[in-house]
């Protein structure tokens, strides 16, 4: 199915409640990048913690690959500057700071496999621990950007360790694929009505202010999120397309 087919068929997956997905449990969220989790997951963790359920976020990269060439933020200061427009960020979702685990691995560098790519997926499993989570979220492994496919692809190693752990992806930058890209069967999964929490949202988008607004103005090569992108996250529903094990480390 191409890019076109596949998204059109997504808007029309079933709307279910959020324990549909997480069978009542704790909800762990993977961002590849700072900003990745508000952008996919911002009404999903809105609406866990209107619950009342347990919520983690583990954020894999250190988030210095998108001002690379800035002397005001170098890298230690942009990761440290990164890090605290996330947790300002799900502060507005309703997540404590605590509750969010950076892994610092580098940013466009993320590894798909070998011991850093183990030990990330060790550190999910943990998360999946601490809050008892019924199902992981992360992007999706079509996405057009490295760290995002690494990331589903460390899911995918922690699945193949728990092959009853069930995941659903989130498309980011999936949204900008041209409508010709083949990206597989189509989805199954859900949507989640996020409505009551688009404001809230908008404000965690806001929060990371080093890439929606230009604070960061010593880099003209720097990232920046355009409006037009954006707006693929303030509709009222999010996609979340359901992940399986591969067969070959799924049980019989």
């Amino acid at each position: 199915m191409n890019t076109e087919g596949f998204f059109a068929a997504a808007r029309q997956l079933p709307v279910a409640p959020l324990d549909t997905l997480v069978n009542g449990k704790g909800v762990v969220v993977v961002a590849p990048h700072p900003d990745d989790e508000s952008l996919g997951c911002g009404g999903l963790i809105a609406e866990a913690r209107r619950l009342g359920r347990a919520v983690r976020l583990v954020v894999v990269t250190d988030g210095c690959g998108s001002h690379t060439h800035s002397a005001l933020y170098p890298p230690e200061r942009l990761r440290s500057l990164r890090e605290d427009e996330t947790r300002a960020a799900v502060a507005e979702l309703g997540l404590a700071p605590e509750h969010v685990r950076f892994l610092r691995l580098p940013d466009a560098h993320a590894p798909s496999s070998g011991s850093e790519a183990e030990a990330a997926a060790t550190a999910i499993l943990e998360e999946v621990d601490a809050c008892d989570a019924g199902a992981v979220f992360v992007t999706w492994g079509h996405d057009p950007h490295c760290d995002h496919q690494a990331s589903a692809a460390i899911v995918g190693l922690a699945q193949a360790r728990r092959p009853d752990l069930r995941a659903f992806a989130y498309p980011v930058w999936g949204w900008t694929l041209p409508p010709d890209t083949e990206v597989g069967p189509a989805p199954e999964g859900y949507r989640l009505d996020v409505s009551a929490h688009v404001a809230a949202k908008g404000r965690a988008v806001a929060a990371h202010r080093s890439q929606t607004t230009d604070l960061i103005h010593d880099d003209p090569t720097g990232f920046r999120l355009a409006p037009e992108m954006i707006a693929h996250f303030e509709g009222p529903y999010e996609i979340f397309i359901r992940l399986t094990p591969a067969p070959e480390t799924a049980r019989p």
